[in-house]
């Protein structure tokens, strides 16, 4: 049986090096990983698209969390990046990834 395939309209990595770690990245991670299974925006969820990944350092150690989304829209790739991540930005960005909309441009920096 071939592996399961799950559809997704963006990626989402926060970072969770030393630094953003010690801004509450951690937590973050655990409650957007909690968030996104409650409202059904995990990819492995029925109608989820998004996809979550804890990674190494992303570079702006100063002003982290960091969180970075990468996805396909109108055929070009797009990218956000934003500092100080908190959980309602976060929400927000997993929320457009979804329904493919204009990313927030709330502490966006970066192309």
């Amino acid at each position: 049986m071939p592996p399961v395939h799950f559809r997704t309209h963006g990626h989402l990595l926060l970072c969770q090096h030393v630094n953003c770690e010690a801004r509450g990245a951690r937590l973050l991670y655990s409650a957007l990983w909690n968030a996104l299974d409650r409202e059904r925006l995990a990819y492995f969820k029925s109608g989820g698209t998004v996809r979550l990944t804890a990674s190494g350092c992303l570079g702006a150690c100063s002003f982290g969390p960091v969180l970075c989304v990468y996805r396909e829209r109108a055929g070009q790739l797009e990218e956000g990046w934003y500092a100080a991540a908190d959980l309602p930005l976060a929400l927000q960005v997993a929320r457009a990834t979804h329904e493919q909309t204009a990313l927030p441009d709330d502490r966006k920096y970066g192309p």
